[in-house]
C-alpha cells in the first residue's frame, strides 16, 4: 500500500508541471490582465475540476475494474483538445478582426473560465488511474485516501508552479507583446490543444 502512494505522489508532482496544465492560463491571464490573486483562484478551479474527473474516473476503476478505461479515454481524448484548440482560434479571430480591446482594462469573463475548467475536468489524468485500480482492492478509504494524495499534490504543484511563473514574468518588459496578447493565447492553447492529442 505505501508503494502506491508514493508512486502516486512522484506522478502527481510530475504531473503538476505538466505545460498543458499552467500555460493555457497564464496565457489567457496576461491576455485579460488578470490580478495574480484572479490567476492563482483560476489555477485553482482549473485544477480542482482536473482532479474531480481523475478521481471520479478513478472510482468508477476502482468499483467497476478497467473495463470502461479504453471508451472513457477514447471520449476525452479528443473534446479537451478540442476546446482548448477552439479558445485559441477565438483569441486568433479576436486579435485579428477586433483591435479594440487592451490589457490595461481587465476582464473578467466566466464563459473563459469555464472554459478552461471544462477542458481540465474533460482530460483526467489516465496516468494515476491504473493506481486507483490496484487501489481497490484495499477498500474506499485507502481509494479516498490516494484520491486526497493526488488532489492536494497536483493543485497545490499547479499553484506553486504558476505563482513562480507570475513571479518571473513581473520582471519580462510586456510593452512589446501587449498588442499580440490575444494572438500569443491563441498560439499557446492551440499548441497546448495539439499537445493533448499527440500525447495520447
Amino acid at each position: 500500500m505505501l508503494t502506491l502512494i508514493a508512486g502516486s505522489a512522484v506522478l502527481s508532482i510530475f504531473h503538476a508541471l505538466i505545460p498543458s496544465h499552467w500555460l493555457p492560463i497564464l496565457a489567457i491571464a496576461r491576455k485579460e490582465a488578470w490580478r495574480p490573486a484572479e490567476t492563482m483562484w483560476v489555477t485553482f478551479i482549473a485544477g480542482l475540476a482536473h482532479v474531480l474527473s481523475t478521481v471520479l474516473v478513478g472510482i468508477v476503476l476502482a468499483a467497476l475494474g478497467g473495463v470502461l478505461a479504453s471508451e472513457m479515454e477514447l471520449f476525452t481524448v479528443w473534446i479537451a483538445p478540442a476546446l482548448l484548440i477552439g479558445l485559441g482560434l477565438f483569441y486568433i479571430y479576436q486579435h485579428y478582426y477586433h483591435h479594440h480591446f487592451h490589457l490595461h482594462k481587465p476582464a473578467r469573463s466566466w464563459g473563459i473560465i469555464a472554459s478552461l475548467a471544462m477542458a481540465m475536468f474533460l482530460s483526467p489524468c489516465f496516468e494515476i488511474e491504473g493506481y486507483f485500480l490496484a487501489a481497490g482492492q484495499y477498500g474506499w478509504g485507502f481509494v479516498g485516501l490516494l484520491a486526497l494524495v493526488y488532489g492536494v499534490l497536483t493543485i497545490g504543484g499547479m499553484l506553486v508552479w504558476v505563482r513562480l511563473a507570475l513571479h518571473g514574468l513581473k520582471r519580462l518588459d510586456w510593452h512589446a507583446w501587449e498588442h499580440n496578447a490575444g494572438l500569443i493565447a491563441g498560439i499557446t492553447l492551440i499548441v497546448s490543444g495539439g499537445l493533448l492529442l499527440v500525447a495520447h
